[in-house]
């Protein structure tokens, strides 16, 4: 009898320890409320000023002016006229969009490679940039 006795009073003890978890986890949950509401002001306050960097007009090589044009462009538009020369030149990969099959011209701007991701290809086309 004194076995099970003792078994009744942990199950007790565990019951008395579910409700104070609960309880803390009550207690947490305002904080988080409170912590949003603040951070809503924030975004109204500030307004993004568009980078001077990227508007500054650059001169591309003679590789990715085959491409885009030889007169001197910011980086935002020199990416915006790539990538309308591969949507008309229907040089992104079918199965992957993320790649582009580069054709003769580009060849020369990705370093002799076929095949480069988008991503990959700004860092690429910027070593064409002065």
């Amino acid at each position: 009898m004194a076995k099970a006795k003792k078994a009744t009073t942990k199950k007790a003890a565990a019951k008395k320890a579910a409700p104070k978890k609960a309880a803390a986890a009550k207690k947490a949950a305002p904080k988080k409320a409170a912590a949003a509401k603040k951070a809503a002001p924030k975004k109204a306050a500030t307004k993004r000023k568009p980078n001077a960097a990227f508007m500054k007009a650059l001169t591309p090589s003679a590789a990715l002016a085959a491409v885009v044009g030889a007169s001197p462009l910011p980086r935002t538009e020199v990416v915006k006229k790539l990538w309308a020369y591969i949507k008309k030149n229907g040089l992104q990969d079918s199965k992957n969009k993320r790649n582009i099959n580069a054709d003769a011209k580009l060849k020369e701007v990705f370093g002799g490679k076929t095949t480069v991701s988008m991503f990959d290809m700004t860092k690429l086309v910027s070593k064409h940039l002065k």
